[in-house]
């Protein structure tokens, strides 16, 4: 039952978050819009479009709020 299996994270205590009826939105269309994210009961969830069977990732909104500005700042660009 991948929908309702969510990854725990270090740091602030996450539930187990029911994403069998999630709205997945994604990040892009082609070959670069393999993530997908949904917002559920106050949290962000993310997954791998190509593999929605692995736990999504689980963030609390400061955590989520953190990892889009360090993204945006360039972070995590690999080039």
């Amino acid at each position: 039952m991948a929908n309702s299996t969510t990854e725990q994270l270090a740091g602030d205590a996450k539930p187990d978050l029911d994403l069998a009826k999630a709205t997945w939105q994604s990040s892009g269309q082609g070959p670069r819009g393999n993530v997908q994210i949904a917002f559920v009961e106050g949290f962000v969830a993310l997954r791998d479009r190509r593999d929605p069977d692995v736990p999504a990732v689980i963030f609390s909104p400061g955590e989520w709020r953190a990892f889009m500005i360090s993204a945006r700042d360039g972070a995590f660009d690999l080039t």
